[in-house]
């Protein structure tokens, strides 16, 4: 009896002592392309800080902050500072960006013409059904005056806000995710470059129509305001802005992706 009460203290007091395995580690949310793969990039950065850096891909755009919100996930990278906004607004969170990271600008594309001239009269639009993307599609498209928009700085617009539509362009609304695999089905698909890159598309070469380089989309690791200033995080976030991710996201993107800083 004394052997095994001494042998039950000395598990206590190992369990005790032992450091938290965890203590160092940072789990983000992202999306495939091409945020996990930038993400993988920073992962030697961190280790070298001391940091383990574990990646959890999604392929949408909800769970990745629900997991962020509900304290699962630490961080996640995916997202443009609009799409977080109407996130907080509908979901009642309060994600807040952390560093700003890379510009993935925004076209339209076709298997069914090869020139934006060519949509015919009454051709279908496939358009991303969460706010932010429908309203950054609806921008793009008015933009090249395929429609007018009653606002046409209105980052949240919706075909409701469309004033006038010379072609008759009908849309259809439909998951982010969803949209390369319509593109045999509708005349036109806005999609994001994450989305485009992982169905094989090339934006410089495929889009019939994309955002400027200015845009204003830019994509940010996002967290919470009780982590955002974690030394963990800031490390992670000095790492994505370093040269060494600036110069693999122009080598490996060549324009379809640019840094943002």
């Amino acid at each position: 009896m004394r052997v095994a009460g001494a042998a039950a203290v000395a598990l206590l007091l190992a369990a005790c002592s032992a450091p938290k395995q965890d203590a160092d580690t940072l789990v983000v949310a992202a999306t495939a392309v091409p945020h996990a793969e930038i993400l993988k990039q920073a992962q030697p950065i961190l280790a070298k800080e001391g940091v383990k850096l574990e990646i959890k891909v999604f392929a949408d755009y909800v769970q990745p902050n629900t997991q962020v919100a509900e304290k699962n996930i630490d961080l996640n990278y995916f997202q443009t500072g609009p799409y977080l906004d109407a996130f907080n607004r509908e979901h009642g969170t309060n994600l807040v960006p952390v560093v700003g990271v890379h510009i993935e600008p925004f076209g339209a594309y076709s298997r069914k013409i090869r020139s934006i001239d060519q949509l015919p009269d009454g051709a279908t639009v496939a358009l991303p059904n969460d706010p932010s993307n429908e309203g950054r599609a609806l921008l793009l498209l008015a933009k090249n005056s395929l429609i007018t928009l009653k606002d046409p700085a209105n980052a949240l617009a919706t075909p409701k806000d469309i004033t006038a539509n010379p072609k008759h362009l009908q849309f259809k609304e439909l998951e982010a995710a969803m949209l390369p695999r319509t593109l045999d089905e509708v005349d036109l698909a806005l999609i994001n470059t994450n989305y485009a890159l992982a169905a094989g598309l090339n934006p410089t070469k495929d889009a019939l129509l994309i955002e400027s380089k200015d845009s204003p989309y830019v994509n940010y690791l996002v967290g919470r305001p009780d982590n955002r200033n974690d030394p963990r995080v800031q490390k992670l976030a000095q790492a994505l802005t370093s040269p060494a991710i600036k110069a693999f996201i122009e080598q490996k993107y060549r324009g379809a992706v640019l840094p943002a800083f």
